[in-house]
C-alpha cells in the first residue's frame, strides 16, 4: 500500500514510520508543505498517488488555541477538509486523528464512539469540526480518537511530553505538584502505531477510540513514572482549581475502544505496560548512546 504520512517527524509520526515500514511509505513534514497551504498540499499528495493519506498534523497547543482560534480552525478543520477532498479525488482512504477533548468530561464511565461530543475548548471544538468533516464527506476513512499521548520522539510542538517533563523535574530535585482530579488513559504512541497497523489491513472504515486500557489521574500517572524508573521524587497531589488555564479541560477523559473490541481487533494493553516499555526503551537508547 502506498501511504502519504503527514507529520512524519512528530512523536506519533515517528512510530508510525517504523510500524508501517512494510508499506511504500512517503513521510512528509512541514518542510515539504504547510497543511494550510491547500494548493501545495494537493500538488504534493496528488503526485504521490497514495492509496492512503495518513494525517497526524494538528495545532494542539490547547491554551494557545483560545487566543488563536483562527489558526486552530485553519489547521484542525479547514486543512482537514482539503485532505478529504484530495483523498476522495484520488479514491484514497483517509486516516485522521482526533482527541478525547471532544468530550466535556462529565461522564462517570468511559466514552464510547457513539457518546455525545460536547467540547469545552476551542481546541476541542476545532478537532471535532475536523473529524465531522471527515465523517460526513470522506468516502473511505478512519477517524481515530486518542488520549494522553506520549512517545520517544517527544512532542516538539509542546516542548516534550508529560513523561519527559516529570523526569526532568525529578532530576532537578524540584517539588512536583500534579493534579489528582483529572482522569485519563496515558497512551504510548508506539501502542497506537501498532494498533493502527492492524486496523489498516481491514476496510472497517469509521470512527475508532484507540487508547490503552484502564485509567488513572495525572498524579497517579506521575507516580507510576517514578515508580517504574526507580526515582524518589518530591511528588504530591493537587487540584485543578489551583492551576487556572485559559482552556477548560475535561475532568474525565477515558475512552472505551468499543469499535475495535466489537470487531475483535483490539490490541491495546494496560497503560502501565505501555509506560514500562517506553521507559525501558529510553534506557536502551541512552545506553546505546554511551
Amino acid at each position: 500500500m502506498r501511504i502519504a504520512l503527514l507529520g512524519s517527524n512528530g512523536q506519533l509520526g515517528r512510530d508510525l514510520q517504523a510500524q508501517l515500514a512494510e508499506h511504500e511509505l512517503f513521510p512528509l513534514t512541514r518542510q515539504e508543505f504547510d497543511v494550510t497551504d491547500h494548493a501545495r498540499v494537493r500538488t504534493v499528495i496528488s503526485s504521490l498517488k497514495p492509496d492512503l493519506v495518513l494525517n497526524t498534523t494538528a495545532y494542539h497547543r490547547v491554551d494557545d488555541c483560545e487566543t488563536h482560534a483562527e489558526l486552530a480552525y485553519s489547521v484542525n478543520a479547514l486543512a482537514v477538509l482539503n485532505l478529504v477532498r484530495i483523498a476522495n479525488d484520488l479514491d484514497a482512504a483517509l486516516v485522521h486523528f482526533s482527541t478525547d477533548y471532544v468530550f466535556d468530561g462529565k461522564s462517570e464511565s468511559p466514552y464510547r464512539e457513539e457518546s455525545i461530543a460536547l467540547p469545552l475548548s476551542i481546541y476541542g471544538n476545532s478537532k471535532l469540526a475536523g473529524e465531522m468533516l471527515v465523517r460526513t464527506m470522506a468516502r473511505k476513512y478512519f477517524v481515530i480518537r486518542t488520549c494522553g499521548l506520549y512517545g520517544l520522539a517527544g512532542s516538539r510542538g509542546k516542548g516534550g511530553n508529560f513523561v519527559e517533563t516529570m523526569l526532568s523535574k525529578a532530576k532537578s530535585g524540584e517539588p512536583i505538584r500534579v493534579v489528582n482530579d483529572q482522569t485519563l488513559t496515558p497512551t504510548s504512541t508506539l501502542e497506537v502505531a501498532r494498533q493502527l497497523a492492524v486496523l489498516l489491513t481491514t476496510t472497517h472504515y469509521g470512527l475508532f477510540h484507540m487508547t490503552s486500557e484502564a485509567a488513572c489521574s495525572w498524579y497517579e500517572f506521575a507516580s507510576a513514572i517514578f515508580e517504574l524508573s526507580g526515582i524518589a521524587a518530591d511528588l504530591s497531589p493537587t487540584t485543578s482549581d489551583l492551576y487556572k488555564t485559559p482552556a477548560l479541560r475535561p475532568r474525565y477523559s477515558v475512552l472505551e475502544n468499543a469499535h475495535l473490541k466489537g470487531l475483535g481487533l483490539n490490541r491495546m494493553r494496560h497503560w502501565r505496560e505501555g509506560l514500562s516499555d517506553y521507559l525501558n526503551s529510553k534506557t536502551s537508547v541512552a545506553s546505546f548512546g554511551g
